[in-house]
C-alpha cells in the first residue's frame, strides 16, 4: 500500500549551543529548526501525515519493552520527539513518562490526553542530558529514533547511563549505516555524472558493529543489540525527500551544501528509478529502507544478577549439543 503516496511494507524553543563532546559532525541548531519548522507545516498535520516511520519504529521498541518482566515508576523518553513510544505506554507497567527533546514544538505538538499514562515534558538539548536531570533519577530510560543525530554518541550514553537508578534499563533504537542506501547511491552518481565531484547529502550513521562496544564503554551490562529494517515505498524519489523534510529529517551535516543543482536531483530521480524501481499491483514506486539498531543495557546494580565464574558450570555444553 502506497503512502498517499506511500507506503509502509514491514520486511520555537530557545536556540541550542552545541554539545560538549570533542565530536561535531552535526549541526544541532540546524536540526532543531528542520524539526520545529516540520511541525509548523499546516499546524502540525503533515508532521503526523509521516509518523508513520517512528509509529512503526515504536511498535517494535514496544515489543521488546514488554518482554521485560518489570514495572517501572517513572521513566525518561529521550529524544522522544511528539511521544511515539509513551503513547503506547500503560499504567499497568509505567506509572508516569517524561518527554524530552530539543524542539518545543515538537515536543509539545500532541495533547496530554493523547497518552495513558501521567506525562510531564523537558525542553532541553539531548547531548546535555545531566546539566537538566539528575544523575539515578530514573527507573529506565527509553530513546526511539533520535540517537543517529547525536555528535557525541559515547558521551550522550555515558550521560544516560548515570541518570539511572542502580539496574535501571536502558532501551534505545536508532537508524543504522544501511539506512537508505538507495538514495545515497542516487544522488552520489548523479553529482558524479553532473558536477564531476561528490557532497555528503545523506547523514552518517553508526555502524551496528560499534553499538556494543559504545554501551559497554558508558558501563552498561546484560547487553543485548540486534538489527530490523523497514521499508517503505514511494511513487519516487521526491516523494521520499517531501517526506524526510516534514520528518524533520533532512540532512545536518557540518559544512553540508545549502542546495543541490536542479538537474542533478532530476538525474539522482531516475538513477534511483533505474537501479530500484519496482512494479507491482498499485503501479511503479522506488523503495527506501531504513536499518534500525535496537539496543537493550543495564545499568550495574547490587542486586543484578551475575554470570557465573568461568570454570563453575556443572554441564558440558558438548554434551548438550550432541544430544
Amino acid at each position: 500500500m502506497l503512502r498517499a503516496t506511500a507506503r509502509l511494507r514491514a520486511a520555537s524553543g530557545s536556540p541550542l549551543t552545541p554539545g560538549p563532546g570533542p565530536y561535531q559532525v552535526f549541526d544541532r541548531k540546524a536540526k532543531a529548526l528542520q524539526k520545529q519548522r516540520a511541525v509548523l507545516r499546516q499546524n502540525g498535520e503533515r508532521s503526523r501525515t509521516v509518523d508513520y516511520l517512528r509509529d512503526e519504529a515504536a511498535d517494535r521498541l514496544m515489543e521488546r519493552f514488554w518482554d521485560i518482566k518489570r514495572n517501572f515508576g517513572t521513566i525518561l523518553d529521550f529524544g522522544s520527539g511528539s511521544g511515539h513510544f509513551s503513547r503506547l505506554l500503560t499504567p499497568d507497567k509505567v506509572q508516569k513518562s517524561i518527554l524530552y527533546d530539543s524542539s518545543a514544538l515538537t515536543l509539545n505538538r500532541d495533547q496530554p490526553d493523547q497518552f495513558q499514562v501521567a506525562t510531564s515534558r523537558i525542553h532541553a538539548d539531548e547531548e546535555r542530558l545531566l546539566e537538566t536531570v539528575g544523575e539515578q533519577s530514573y527507573d529506565a530510560i527509553v530513546s526511539c529514533l533520535t540517537m543517529h543525530w547525536v555528535n557525541d554518541l559515547p558521551g550522550v550514553l555515558t550521560q544516560i547511563q548515570r541518570a539511572l537508578k542502580p539496574d535501571g534499563l536502558f532501551l534505545g533504537c536508532m537508524l543504522g549505516g544501511e539506512t537508505l542506501f538507495e538514495l545515497r547511491t542516487a544522488l552520489q552518481l548523479a553529482q558524479l555524472e553532473r558536477e564531476g565531484g561528490i557532497s555528503p547529502h545523506v547523514s552518517p550513521m553508526t555502524d551496528t558493529r560499534d553499538v556494543s562496544n559504545l554501551l559497554g564503554r558508558a558501563g552498561f551490562t546484560l547487553l543485548t543489540v540486534d538489527i530490523d529494517e523497514v521499508k517503505v515505498n514511494y511513487p519516487s524519489m521526491w516523494e521520499l525527500v517531501e517526506d524526510l523534510r516534514d520528518m524533520g529529517e533532512s540532512n545536518a551535516i557540518l559544512g553540508r551544501r545549502p542546495f543541490l543543482h536542479r538537474d542533478t536531483l532530476a538525474a539522482a530521480s531516475a538513477i534511483y528509478k533505474a537501479m530500484h524501481g519496482e512494479n507491482g499491483e498499485e503501479g511503479e514506486s522506488v523503495p527506501a529502507t531504513f536499518q534500525i539498531i535496537y539496543m537493550i543495557g543495564w545499568k550495574p546494580g547490587p542486586e543484578q544478577r551475575q554470570p557465573l565464574e568461568r570454570g563453575t558450570g556443572e554441564v558440558n555444553l558438548k554434551d548438550v549439543l550432541e544430544t
